[in-house]
This record gives C-alpha cells, structure tokens and sequence, in this order.
C-alpha cells in the first residue's frame, strides 16, 4: 500500500498518527474529561473560553486560558492553598494532549494522599525518574552541551536539564528558566514546535508519566488537519476505522463549557494493518 498523501485527504478524515511527539496537540477533549470527572474537583469558566479548576483540597489550581502566551495549561500545587505555589508546570497550546493527560490524570490519582503511593515504599513507587524512561527508549545525551540535554532516537524530542541552583520563584514566574524542559519538533533544541517545563519541585512520578507517555509506540488519534504542516513529512499515518462521533461532536467537546465525557480508547480505533510512513522516517500572567 502506498503511503498516504496528507494533502489527498479531507480535512476532517479521521487518522492515527506516530510518534505522538509529531502528531500535534489534537483536541483537549481528554484533558477536560479528567478533570470534569474527577471527585470533588471545582471548574469555573471565565470569558467564555478560559477554563480553572480547583482541587478538593485547593491546593492544585489548574488553568486552561485559551488566549494567554502559553495558551495551554498551567498546573500549580501548593502545600498552603493561599501561599506561593512549591511547583509549577506549564504546557503549552501546541504540547500533545496525551502528554498532558497522562500528568494530569495521574495528579489527579496520586493528590488525595499526598502522592504517598507513589513515594518510596508506596504500592506505584517504580524508582524510576523521568530521564530514566528516556534513556531506556534510547535516548541520548547531548555530549558537550551545556545545559544538559538528551535527545530522542529521531532527534525530534529532547530533555533540557537546568545545573546549580536556580532560585524557585524565578521558575514560578518564568517558565523558559525552569529545572525541566520537555521540547518537540523538526528542532526541537533551538526552535521547538511545542514545550513542556516542569519547575524543580514538580514530583518525580508526575514528571515520569509525561515521559511516558512522550515515548509511548501507540499511534494517536488526529484529524488530517489536525497534523502540522511542517511535521507531515516525519510522520507515520493510517486510516482510523470511522467512527460514530461526528467532526462537529469533536470540535463541540474542545469548548471549556461543554460536558465532556471520556475519550474513547484508541486500541478500538486501530486496523490490523501496519503504520503507513509518509515520506522520511503563553502562560497567563
């Protein structure tokens, strides 16, 4: 079978695209999902657009504001809810959403006590850290660069770890100094298409759920147009077997207002036949 021509297809033609890292930030229906069924969770929409949610025990506030600079989502945690945030993480418009689900859903399971679970000793305690998923879906360092960098297989992800101490509410105030940076794109070093960073608190196994989900083999769910312009020749796609939810049903749950109900697994989505390559292998303030 010959490779799919993105530029053949109709817009609205469903496809499942690899590696996920190239597949662009499809909707943020399932991020929405999580936080909309999660027990005890608060939502406030303001202008329209701008989606805030609250915890139970109002210590983590997370942002969706559509229009800010970053204009993806900004999840803070602080241990007193009326104090300085300890952490922050920010994700911006173009940041996968399955990479924001995957931190996000596991905030959400792993917050009612404390993340002990997920602490030395705690029954999802794996040892494993985020570079250490890396690594073993055979990243590499950067030889030579300072910060520190380790970089995909494809050269089309890459980690930035900040050195020596960095003052906490520098990274509070501005993302691009924080600890960790997660990046992707055709240059993902020094012009990345989407960016991830994660302030030096940010749990370990919150951290390691990102680069879980950023290394994950699965191919995604996406519109054809939904692929980036510029990424169309690095991916690999398929046709999606069709599906009862409608294009506009879909554009419909990406509104912050709307009741969003839990993605479909993708695994029904996906056709005995193998991956088709198509050509080569703003924060609010």
């Amino acid at each position: 079978m010959p490779p799919l021509d993105l530029g053949d297809l109709a817009p609205n033609t469903e496809l499942l695209v690899a590696p996920v890292h190239l597949a662009g930030p499809g909707t943020r229906e399932a991020v929405f999902s999580i936080l909309d069924n999660a027990a005890g969770w608060t939502k406030t929409v303001a202008f329209g657009t701008d989606a805030y949610y609250a915890s139970p025990c109002q210590r983590v506030r997370i942002a969706n504001p559509v229009e800010s600079h970053y204009g993806g989502w900004t999840i803070t945690y602080a241990e007193d809810p009326l104090g300085v945030p300890d952490w922050i993480t920010t994700f911006d418009r173009n940041t996968p959403h399955e990479i924001v689900a995957a931190f996000t859903e596991t905030l959400v399971h792993s917050l009612p006590n404390q993340f002990r679970d997920y602490l030395g000793g705690g029954r999802h305690h794996t040892g494993l850290g985020p570079e250490d998923v890396l690594l073993r879906s055979d990243w590499e360092p950067m030889h030579g660069s300072r910060p520190y960098w380790i970089v995909s297989p494809d050269n089309r992800t890459a980690l930035r770890t900040r050195s020596g101490w960095l003052d906490e509410y520098t990274e509070l105030l501005t993302p691009e100094k924080s600890m960790w940076r997660l990046s992707g794109g055709i240059d993902p070093v020094h012009a990345p298409s989407w960016r991830a960073f994660f302030s030096g608190s940010t749990p370990q196994h919150l951290r390691t759920a990102a680069a879980a989900a950023l290394t994950s083999p699965d191919a995604v769910p996406r519109f054809a147009d939904e692929v980036p312009e510029r990424h169309r020749d690095l991916v690999h796609v398929r046709l999606a077997k069709p599906t009862a939810r409608p294009r506009a049903q879909a554009a419909l749950a990406r509104r912050p207002y709307a009741a969003h109900a839990p993605a479909p697994g993708a695994e029904a989505a996906i056709p005995s036949a193998p991956l088709a390559t198509h050509g080569r292998s703003r924060r609010q303030r």
